[in-house]
Protein backbone atom coordinates (compact mmCIF):
# COMPACT_ATOMS: atom_id res chain seq x y z
CA UNK A 1 0.00 0.00 0.00
CA UNK A 2 1.43 3.23 -1.09
CA UNK A 3 0.24 6.61 -1.27
CA UNK A 4 0.33 6.95 -4.73
CA UNK A 5 -0.34 2.96 -5.33
CA UNK A 6 -3.06 0.77 -3.79
CA UNK A 7 -2.56 -2.91 -3.78
CA UNK A 8 -5.48 -5.37 -3.19
CA UNK A 9 -4.94 -9.07 -3.07
CA UNK A 10 -8.28 -11.41 -3.55
CA UNK A 11 -7.04 -15.57 -3.40
CA UNK A 12 -4.46 -15.58 -6.44
CA UNK A 13 -5.84 -11.91 -7.51
CA UNK A 14 -3.82 -9.03 -7.37
CA UNK A 15 -5.36 -5.59 -8.30
CA UNK A 16 -2.92 -2.62 -8.66
CA UNK A 17 -4.80 0.73 -9.16
CA UNK A 18 -2.89 3.69 -9.58
CA UNK A 19 -4.14 6.55 -7.50
CA UNK A 20 -3.56 10.22 -8.20
CA UNK A 21 -7.17 10.92 -10.06
CA UNK A 22 -6.18 14.67 -9.03
CA UNK A 23 -3.64 14.66 -11.72
CA UNK A 24 -5.36 11.75 -14.11
CA UNK A 25 -3.27 9.48 -12.74
CA UNK A 26 -0.22 10.78 -14.24
CA UNK A 27 3.35 8.91 -12.96
CA UNK A 28 6.02 10.84 -10.89
CA UNK A 29 8.63 8.86 -9.35
CA UNK A 30 7.03 8.01 -5.92
CA UNK A 31 4.21 6.53 -7.80
CA UNK A 32 6.56 4.69 -10.26
CA UNK A 33 8.38 3.13 -7.49
CA UNK A 34 5.14 2.20 -5.49
CA UNK A 35 4.27 0.62 -8.89
CA UNK A 36 7.49 -0.77 -9.33
CA UNK A 37 7.20 -2.62 -5.66
CA UNK A 38 3.69 -3.67 -6.23
CA UNK A 39 4.55 -5.75 -9.72
CA UNK A 40 7.51 -6.95 -7.76
CA UNK A 41 5.49 -8.74 -5.47
CA UNK A 42 3.34 -10.06 -7.73
CA UNK A 43 5.52 -11.59 -9.98
CA UNK A 44 7.64 -12.80 -7.26
CA UNK A 45 4.60 -14.32 -5.24
CA UNK A 46 4.04 -18.14 -6.04
CA UNK A 47 0.17 -17.50 -4.61
CA UNK A 48 -0.62 -14.98 -6.80
CA UNK A 49 -1.65 -15.66 -10.69
CA UNK A 50 -3.34 -13.01 -11.86
CA UNK A 51 -2.88 -9.12 -11.73
CA UNK A 52 -5.16 -6.41 -12.72
CA UNK A 53 -3.95 -2.76 -13.10
CA UNK A 54 -6.46 -0.01 -13.62
CA UNK A 55 -6.88 3.51 -12.32
CA UNK A 56 -8.61 5.62 -9.56
CA UNK A 57 -11.61 6.96 -10.41
CA UNK A 58 -13.36 7.13 -13.42
CA UNK A 59 -11.88 9.77 -15.41
CA UNK A 60 -8.37 8.40 -16.09
CA UNK A 61 -6.45 4.67 -16.17
CA UNK A 62 -3.37 6.78 -16.46
CA UNK A 63 -2.55 10.16 -18.49
CA UNK A 64 1.54 8.66 -18.46
CA UNK A 65 4.44 10.53 -17.67
CA UNK A 66 3.68 13.78 -15.22
CA UNK A 67 5.39 16.55 -17.56
CA UNK A 68 3.77 19.07 -15.13
CA UNK A 69 5.76 17.42 -12.66
CA UNK A 70 8.92 17.24 -14.92
CA UNK A 71 8.54 20.96 -16.27
CA UNK A 72 8.86 22.19 -12.70
CA UNK A 73 12.45 20.53 -12.39
CA UNK A 74 11.61 17.02 -10.77
CA UNK A 75 13.78 14.33 -11.92
CA UNK A 76 12.40 11.58 -13.87
CA UNK A 77 13.51 8.72 -13.13
CA UNK A 78 12.52 4.80 -14.86
CA UNK A 79 12.89 1.75 -12.48
CA UNK A 80 13.89 -1.50 -13.44
CA UNK A 81 10.98 -2.98 -14.11
CA UNK A 82 10.25 0.45 -17.00
CA UNK A 83 7.78 2.98 -16.71
CA UNK A 84 5.15 2.45 -14.35
CA UNK A 85 7.48 -0.66 -12.82
CA UNK A 86 6.01 -2.44 -15.76
CA UNK A 87 6.87 -1.77 -19.06
CA UNK A 88 10.50 -3.47 -19.21
CA UNK A 89 9.40 -6.37 -17.50
CA UNK A 90 9.52 -8.43 -20.95
CA UNK A 91 10.21 -11.72 -19.17
CA UNK A 92 7.24 -11.90 -16.79
CA UNK A 93 5.01 -14.97 -17.64
CA UNK A 94 1.82 -14.48 -15.35
CA UNK A 95 -0.79 -12.79 -17.15
CA UNK A 96 -1.72 -9.34 -16.59
CA UNK A 97 -5.37 -7.52 -17.36
CA UNK A 98 -5.69 -4.02 -17.69
CA UNK A 99 -9.25 -2.44 -16.85
CA UNK A 100 -8.79 1.10 -18.73
CA UNK A 101 -11.27 3.45 -17.16
CA UNK A 102 -10.96 7.00 -19.26
CA UNK A 103 -7.62 8.07 -20.46
CA UNK A 104 -4.84 6.41 -21.88
CA UNK A 105 -2.27 8.03 -22.75
CA UNK A 106 1.09 8.23 -24.13
CA UNK A 107 2.84 6.20 -21.24
CA UNK A 108 -0.45 4.74 -19.72
CA UNK A 109 -1.34 3.15 -22.92
CA UNK A 110 2.33 1.99 -23.08
CA UNK A 111 1.54 0.13 -19.81
CA UNK A 112 -2.01 -0.88 -21.17
CA UNK A 113 -0.25 -2.19 -24.14
CA UNK A 114 2.32 -4.41 -21.92
CA UNK A 115 -0.52 -6.08 -20.59
CA UNK A 116 -1.95 -9.02 -22.08
CA UNK A 117 -5.83 -8.28 -22.08
CA UNK A 118 -7.23 -4.74 -22.54
CA UNK A 119 -10.94 -4.30 -20.60
CA UNK A 120 -12.25 -0.87 -21.54
CA UNK A 121 -15.14 1.07 -20.12
CA UNK A 122 -17.06 3.02 -23.13
CA UNK A 123 -15.50 6.02 -21.89
CA UNK A 124 -11.59 4.83 -22.75
CA UNK A 125 -9.51 7.27 -24.50
CA UNK A 126 -6.17 6.10 -26.09
CA UNK A 127 -3.56 7.92 -27.66
CA UNK A 128 0.57 8.17 -27.97
CA UNK A 129 1.13 11.74 -28.06
CA UNK A 130 3.95 12.35 -27.43
CA UNK A 131 4.95 14.08 -30.84
CA UNK A 132 3.14 16.55 -29.92
CA UNK A 133 5.12 17.08 -27.21
CA UNK A 134 8.68 17.15 -28.85
CA UNK A 135 8.80 13.71 -27.07
CA UNK A 136 8.70 10.23 -28.18
CA UNK A 137 6.84 6.93 -27.02
CA UNK A 138 9.92 4.99 -25.98
CA UNK A 139 8.31 3.25 -23.07
CA UNK A 140 7.88 0.09 -25.69
CA UNK A 141 4.86 2.24 -27.35
CA UNK A 142 6.77 2.33 -30.59
CA UNK A 143 6.94 -1.35 -30.79
CA UNK A 144 4.30 -2.96 -29.14
CA UNK A 145 1.34 -1.19 -31.03
CA UNK A 146 2.47 -2.52 -34.93
CA UNK A 147 3.03 -5.78 -33.32
CA UNK A 148 -0.78 -5.76 -31.85
CA UNK A 149 -2.50 -4.12 -34.62
CA UNK A 150 -2.06 -3.80 -38.40
CA UNK A 151 1.04 -1.75 -39.49
CA UNK A 152 -1.00 1.25 -41.46
CA UNK A 153 -3.27 1.84 -38.23
CA UNK A 154 -0.52 1.63 -36.14
CA UNK A 155 1.29 3.98 -37.92
CA UNK A 156 -1.63 6.20 -37.98
CA UNK A 157 -2.20 6.58 -34.37
CA UNK A 158 2.10 6.78 -33.97
CA UNK A 159 2.55 10.14 -36.50
CA UNK A 160 -0.23 11.90 -35.40
CA UNK A 161 -1.23 11.41 -31.86
CA UNK A 162 -4.58 11.49 -32.40
CA UNK A 163 -7.10 9.56 -29.64
CA UNK A 164 -8.70 6.24 -30.10
CA UNK A 165 -12.50 5.64 -28.69
CA UNK A 166 -12.71 2.02 -26.81
CA UNK A 167 -15.07 0.94 -29.36
CA UNK A 168 -12.28 1.58 -32.83
CA UNK A 169 -9.41 -0.10 -30.55
CA UNK A 170 -11.42 -3.03 -29.99
CA UNK A 171 -12.02 -2.90 -33.71
CA UNK A 172 -8.03 -2.13 -34.25
CA UNK A 173 -7.17 -5.37 -32.42
CA UNK A 174 -5.85 -3.79 -28.72
CA UNK A 175 -9.18 -3.76 -26.69
CA UNK A 176 -10.77 -7.12 -25.79
CA UNK A 177 -14.03 -6.08 -24.86
CA UNK A 178 -15.79 -2.80 -24.15
CA UNK A 179 -18.19 -2.51 -21.07
CA UNK A 180 -19.96 0.35 -19.60
CA UNK A 181 -17.98 2.17 -16.44
CA UNK A 182 -19.82 0.65 -13.27
CA UNK A 183 -19.37 -2.94 -14.90
CA UNK A 184 -15.40 -2.48 -15.75
CA UNK A 185 -13.62 -4.07 -12.76
CA UNK A 186 -16.62 -7.07 -12.77
CA UNK A 187 -15.97 -7.95 -15.90
CA UNK A 188 -11.92 -7.72 -15.34
CA UNK A 189 -12.31 -10.06 -12.42
CA UNK A 190 -14.91 -12.40 -14.68
CA UNK A 191 -11.53 -12.65 -16.81
CA UNK A 192 -9.30 -13.45 -13.90
CA UNK A 193 -11.72 -15.48 -12.82
CA UNK A 194 -11.52 -17.38 -16.35
CA UNK A 195 -7.56 -17.55 -16.17
CA UNK A 196 -7.90 -18.93 -12.62
CA UNK A 197 -9.73 -21.70 -14.54
CA UNK A 198 -6.64 -22.97 -16.40
CA UNK A 199 -3.69 -24.44 -14.99
CA UNK A 200 -1.47 -21.18 -14.09
CA UNK A 201 1.51 -23.29 -15.88
CA UNK A 202 -0.70 -24.09 -18.47
CA UNK A 203 -1.39 -19.91 -18.74
CA UNK A 204 2.51 -19.37 -18.25
CA UNK A 205 3.91 -21.55 -20.96
CA UNK A 206 1.22 -20.36 -23.48
CA UNK A 207 2.07 -16.74 -22.91
CA UNK A 208 5.63 -17.05 -22.54
CA UNK A 209 5.56 -19.52 -26.09
CA UNK A 210 3.49 -16.71 -27.51
CA UNK A 211 5.52 -13.71 -26.64
CA UNK A 212 9.23 -15.52 -27.50
CA UNK A 213 8.14 -16.63 -30.30
CA UNK A 214 7.38 -13.15 -32.10
CA UNK A 215 11.13 -12.90 -32.29
CA UNK A 216 11.52 -15.81 -34.47
CA UNK A 217 11.88 -15.67 -38.19
CA UNK A 218 8.98 -18.76 -38.69
CA UNK A 219 6.93 -20.70 -37.12
CA UNK A 220 8.49 -23.43 -37.11
CA UNK A 221 11.64 -21.94 -35.71
CA UNK A 222 9.33 -20.52 -32.95
CA UNK A 223 8.59 -24.04 -32.21
CA UNK A 224 11.62 -25.94 -32.11
CA UNK A 225 12.77 -23.32 -29.49
CA UNK A 226 12.96 -24.44 -25.87
CA UNK A 227 11.17 -22.51 -23.72
CA UNK A 228 11.57 -22.80 -19.81
CA UNK A 229 7.70 -22.41 -18.34
CA UNK A 230 7.28 -25.45 -20.72
CA UNK A 231 10.13 -27.45 -19.09
CA UNK A 232 7.96 -26.29 -16.11
CA UNK A 233 4.90 -27.37 -17.10
CA UNK A 234 6.09 -30.75 -18.00
CA UNK A 235 8.10 -31.46 -14.70
CA UNK A 236 4.82 -29.88 -12.69
CA UNK A 237 2.50 -31.69 -10.58
CA UNK A 238 -0.51 -30.21 -12.39
CA UNK A 239 1.18 -31.93 -15.94
CA UNK A 240 -0.34 -35.00 -14.17
CA UNK A 241 -3.57 -33.42 -12.38
CA UNK A 242 -5.48 -32.45 -15.38
CA UNK A 243 -5.47 -35.42 -17.05
CA UNK A 244 -6.51 -37.01 -13.63
CA UNK A 245 -9.14 -34.65 -13.28
CA UNK A 246 -11.01 -35.38 -16.93
CA UNK A 247 -10.41 -38.87 -16.57
CA UNK A 248 -11.96 -39.04 -12.90
CA UNK A 249 -14.56 -36.48 -14.58
CA UNK A 250 -14.21 -33.97 -11.25
CA UNK A 251 -12.82 -29.99 -11.39
CA UNK A 252 -8.81 -29.83 -11.35
CA UNK A 253 -6.77 -28.66 -8.35
CA UNK A 254 -4.37 -26.58 -9.60
CA UNK A 255 -1.28 -26.46 -7.20
CA UNK A 256 0.56 -24.10 -9.64
CA UNK A 257 3.52 -26.62 -9.11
Amino acid sequence: MSEFCNVERDGRVLTVTINRPEVLNAIHPPTSDALQAAFDEFESDPELWVAILTGAGDRAFCAGNDLKFQAAGGQITIPAGGFGGLTGRHDMVKPLIAAVNGVAMGGGFEMALACDIIIASDNALFALPEPRVGLAAMAGGMHRLPRQIPLKQAMGMLLTGRRVGAEEGQKLGFVNEVVSRTDLMSTARKWAAQILECAPLSVRASKQCAMQGLGEPSVAAAMARQYDAVSALYSSKDFVEGPRAFAEKRKPEWKGE
